[in-house]
């Protein structure tokens, strides 16, 4: 196996299953690359962040589809081309622009299944960035997963590296139902999500959290991006002799809930790290549960971790401010084991 970046593993994903079936076709606006500034040539981009790049001369304009931006059109597009039998993968530049093609996914995409007594699915998979710190401003730099996580019929995955995105990838593109595959810009070529990718076909069932590292005193629940960043406060910790447990779902739906509570369970603590809102985001969800089934096993309160509620802002001081830090991830660890401000001042001074 060879080391890939999630940018190469996510191509990958979509050369093999390309290949393994005729059915799967790209819709999406730059995919083919002659729209973004670089003078009609085909293929010369290969979308706003190159990760279909090569996959026109090789499929051909018939199953890789330049769109203009218009996503409600071609959304609609590629719901009524799974409902006929194709397995479209349609890609939504970034995913603040959700709400353009809304009611194609969650009143058309995410009710055919139910609506017609299950005679009929919708294979749909829509890619689409996710997160900030490119300095993308307010516009550009949402993780509006949890949105997505609401809404029934819908499956949502979150892969935070290269190896989970080329195998979750498959998985969604096989799947019969609709599901929103969120690639969060900062992890494309990030170091730490560059990891090991078998080159064979394979896949990653949805519902089955990671443990991206095991311990006993707190257990951390993070997705995408914040994922790196919990694991790091992990490392930080462990030369503390404080050992922290990092669950990664990996999907919001379905959720693996077993993983999350048994784990809580172990250490009795919980910190949530979780960039999608400040309010009613998907972290809200993750303390719910566990404040409804685990929370006898609790030995502190449970602390989460989110951005302000506010926009994204442009300036770079002021965005890095704004995305949840490691300070602020290990504060919240420090506090679930009950030291007092003071102590936790020291703590992390000495770190």
């Amino acid at each position: 196996m060879a080391e890939m970046a999630m940018r190469a593993a996510i191509n990958s994903a979509l050369v093999q299953e390309m290949t393994r079936d005729d059915r799967v076709i790209l819709i999406g606006t730059d995919i083919a690359g002659g729209q973004m500034g670089s003078g009609g040539q085909e293929d010369a981009a290969g979308g706003v962040l190159g990760i279909t790049k090569g996959l026109l001369p090789r499929f051909g304009a018939a199953r890789v589809i330049d769109t203009p931006i218009a996503e409600m059109g071609y959304m609609g597009v590629a719901v009524g081309a799974a409902a006929t039998g194709l397995r479209p993968v349609a890609e939504l530049m970034f995913m603040d622009f959700i709400g353009c093609c809304g009611d194609m996914l969650l009143n058309q995409a995410a009710k055919i299944r139910y609506m017609f007594g299950g005679k009929s699915t919708c294979p749909l998979v829509m890619r689409t960035m996710i997160g900030a710190g490119a300095n993308a401003a307010a516009q550009h730099s949402q993780s509006l997963y949890h949105w997505m996580t609401a809404v029934p019929g819908l499956k949502v995955v979150v892969p935070s590296n290269a190896y989970d995105a080329k195998g979750l990838l498959a998985t969604a593109i096989r799947d019969d139902d609709p599901v929103i595959f969120c690639e969060h810009k900062a992890l494309y070529d990030l170091p730490s999500a560059k990891v090991e990718v078998p080159e064979d076909d394979y896949t990653i069932p949805f519902g089955e959290a990671n443990y991206v590292t095991e311990g006993s005193d707190v257990t951390v629940v993070a997705l995408g991006l914040m994922t790196h960043i919990a694991a790091g406060v992990a490392a930080a910790m462990a030369g503390k002799g404080i050992s922290v447990e990092v669950i990664d779902p990996r999907t919001t739906s379905p959720l693996d809930e077993e993983s999350i509570l048994e784990s809580v369970e172990s250490t009795g603590r919980l910190v949530v790290v979780d960039e999608s809102a400040a309010r009613c985001g998907f972290g809200h969800d993750v303390v719910a549960l566990v404040a409804d089934k685990a929370f006898h096993s609790l030995k502190a309160p449970v602390k989460l971790v989110t951005p302000p509620h506010c926009p994204t802002p442009f300036s770079p001081p002021l965005e890095q401010a704004w995305i949840p830090s490691g300070e602020r991830v290990a504060r919240a660890i420090l506090e679930t084991l009950g030291l007092d401000r003071a102590a936790i001042d020291a703590a992390l001074a000495a770190a």
